[in-house]
């Protein structure tokens, strides 16, 4: 079945919070790889967002197997902070999107023109579903907030890059976080990792994880899926609620002969004051690993 390219279909979803919480989670391209996906087995690693009139956004969509993509772009044509957004996508379509506060909730309501190749209720039920994931990561973030951490090294961006990642390496920099800190896996994108270590009582445990993007020597980005403990993987359940899902992104940015590294990560609140002790640590070994 085609439809007119002239056809609008609206989509529509009501946030548990604010309206400035909802537009920052909707704008920003660290949460945009986040929620941009209609099932589990499509994600975007890596998005770009210029939020004024004539700034242009793309969203790179790929099936998590690989096998397909595309990318998703557009140029705005109207910018409302915290009311609307407008925009044009590269075929010409017309998307817009209102944020309408409801007390502390926020009603979100997205019009687009539809395109010809697929019914009106298949791309409704893809952009609605889209749209329910937003929701779903909005409402998350308010109780797992973003940390940031960044620190510039003399060294390359390639040394960088190889000695965070690196086999003999990572246990020497992540110490600051367990002395047994270890991984077992692959930073190849798309691979599972475990990060590990052990307790006081010898007890091996962590985190499961997989790699969502890894641009040698620019970006790498973690999704965290649950807990790792007993030689067990727990990727369900309420234990696991406040990770699955959580992101953890490196960013490695070129000054001259030196490198800037920017460190991203969400994190449940009960470890706040933990990461703000430690990462800046860990940072600090590393730098002294990478200047030696």
């Amino acid at each position: 079945m085609n439809t007119s390219a002239k056809t609008s279909i609206t989509v529509e979803a009501l946030v548990k919070a604010p309206v400035a919480h909802v537009w920052a989670i909707w704008t920003q391209p660290q949460h945009i790889t986040q929620w941009n996906q209609a099932s589990p087995d499509w994600h975007t690693p890596r998005a770009t967002n210029d939020v004024r009139v004539g700034g242009k956004f793309t969203s790179r969509m790929e099936a998590k197997d690989g096998s397909m993509g595309f990318d998703f772009e557009g140029e705005y044509t109207d910018v409302k902070v915290n009311e609307r957004l407008s925009y044009c996508m590269s075929d010409g379509r017309t998307v817009d999107i209102v944020f309408t506060p409801k007390g502390e909730h926020t009603h979100v309501s997205e019009r687009f023109d539809a395109e010809t190749m697929n019914s009106v209720e298949l791309q409704r039920q893809g952009w609605q579903a889209i749209l329910d994931s937003f929701v779903r990561h909005a409402e998350k973030q308010l109780k797992m907030p973003r940390m940031h951490f960044s620190i510039t090294i003399q060294a390359s961006v390639e040394k960088v890059y190889q000695t965070m990642l690196g086999e003999k390496t990572y246990p020497q920099w992540t110490a600051a976080f367990n002395p047994t800190s270890n991984i077992r896996g692959s930073w190849e994108k798309g691979s599972k990792i475990l990060f590990i270590g052990t307790d006081k009582d010898g007890n091996e445990g962590g985190m499961v994880s997989r790699i969502k993007e890894n641009s040698p020597n620019e970006l790498v980005t973690i999704e965290h899926l649950g807990l790792y403990g007993g030689g067990h993987e727990i990727t369900s359940g309420p234990e696991v609620e406040a990770w699955a899902g959580a992101i953890e992104q490196y960013t490695f940015i070129k000054q001259g002969n030196a490198t800037e590294l920017k460190v991203e990560l969400d994190v449940n609140t009960e470890f706040e004051s933990y990461f703000k002790d430690t990462w800046p640590k860990a940072l600090q070994l590393l730098k002294s690993i990478c200047e030696a």
